[in-house]
């Protein structure tokens, strides 16, 4: 038999005077279900708000960007085949190859790296960079890393002709070394050789490490890299497609010249890897739902601590409350509300939680990623699966102290002490 408007209304009552009375108790159980719900919403929107900065990272390279290396970002060391660990380096031969058979690749530049133990150094002065990314690029690694020149100019082809000792260095290294003073003309020591700088990136923000992007580097030209240091000769190769539009028939071209050009087989798989930023984006994208899945299994213990406590209350009214049951249960009161009443309790409870503990989630996750420099995070999704995941927790908790209300005998329930 359904229940009236009025006896469910009559049920809210009841159950809210209920809370009023217990408040010490009430309020702990409150608090169980709050603690879940707000982790829950708090950790989503720490999590989005790390997925939105990666995102941005990667945008920030530029949408039209095709990275060329040797194995691709998220292959495992572990199951690598023969043919992988055999793999030849990419070299400059693969980057001529792409500049002069690709027709949609608007430029291309090879990078190459050097990490010297301890840390790399440059000097002006009597003044140290801060352990500064030493590395060798072509004229067009402006273009295809989306990055521009804050003062002087950038390396050209004549200096990449000529192995030049000049070197464009990043808005911290200039900082670092230079203070106030002007760094366009002025010589540098990089690992102990002599550079004239001849240009200054502009700043480029990071929501990460201010040295993973162009501000604490310092540039080269990739000839000079290798007259310096010969033995490093595997490349990473960045080309860019004319139009985001037209990025797949770039990659059809970049893979048709390198296949030749590395003499692959035409029955056999290619022995280099291409990446987009969208193939780096669905990366980020499985990570944070591992992440997401680790997120859900910690939260659903406090959550499930949440309901126990829940239930424990209830069980306690129960008891607490056997002879009202039995004055009820005389004066008319049906089976059906009996379980109205204490499954409203249990709802209410669990509800009033759910909502406290949204406001804290949004509240501890808005304030995280403002702290961290990430944009904000704050998901519907969340907030929705929160709200009822507190609410079927307070539903699957009053069920049993429900039925065991309904069941009790009047006479025996009037007879309580």
């Amino acid at each position: 038999m359904l229940l009236t408007p009025i006896e469910i209304k009559i049920a809210i009552f009841i159950a809210l005077d209920s809370l009023r009375v217990s408040k010490f108790r009430s309020a702990l159980t409150i608090l169980g279900v709050m603690i879940g719900v707000s982790s829950v919403i708090g950790l989503a929107s720490v999590i989005n708000g790390l997925d939105g900065a990666f995102n941005q990272e990667i945008d920030s390279q530029g949408s039209n960007s095709i990275m060329i290396t040797k194995l691709p970002f998220d292959f495992d060391r572990d199951k690598m085949t023969e043919e992988e660990r055999n793999r030849p380096g990419i070299t400059v031969g693969e980057a001529l190859a792409i500049r002069d058979n690709c027709p949609h690749v608007d430029g291309i530049s090879p990078q190459n790296y050097y990490f010297k133990p301890g840390g790399n150094q440059v000097k002006y002065k009597n003044r140290k960079g801060n352990n500064p990314r030493v590395l060798g690029v072509w004229s067009d690694y402006l273009k295809v890393t989306n990055s521009s020149i804050g003062q002087g100019r950038f390396i050209n082809d004549m200096d990449e002709q000529f192995r030049a000792m000049v070197c464009v260095i990043g808005n911290t290294v200039a900082d670092g070394i230079f203070e106030n003073e002007n760094p366009i003309g002025k010589e540098i020591r990089v690992n102990g050789q002599k550079f004239l700088v001849v240009g200054v990136l502009e700043n480029k923000e990071s929501n990460f490490d201010d040295g993973a992007r162009n501000n604490n580097n310092v540039i080269m030209p990739l000839s000079t890299f290798e007259k310096i240091h010969p033995w490093e000769e595997e490349l990473f190769l960045i080309a860019q497609a004319d139009t985001y539009e037209n990025i797949d028939i770039a990659k059809d071209e970049i893979t048709s010249a390198l296949r030749k050009f590395r003499k692959v087989p035409f029955d056999k798989a290619n022995n280099f890897a291409l990446s987009t930023q969208d193939n780096l984006k669905e990366m980020v994208s499985d990570i944070t739902n591992y992440i997401y899945l680790a997120m859900m299994t910690i939260t659903s213990v406090g959550l499930m601590v949440g309901g126990i406590g829940v239930m424990n209350v209830m069980l306690v009214s129960v008891t607490e409350r056997t002879r009202e049951i039995g004055v009820r249960k005389a004066l008319g009161a049906k089976r059906s509300n009996i379980i109205l009443q204490f499954l409203t309790e249990a709802l209410t409870l669990s509800g009033i939680g759910g909502i406290v503990g949204i406001i804290f989630g949004v509240i501890f996750g808005s304030v995280i990623n403002f702290l961290l420099g990430f944009p904000p995070g704050i998901s519907v999704f969340w907030i929705v699966v929160g709200f009822t995941v507190s609410v079927t927790v307070g539903l699957i908790s009053g069920i049993y102290p429900a039925y065991k209300a309904s069941r009790l005998d009047p006479i025996d329930a009037l007879r309580y002490e």
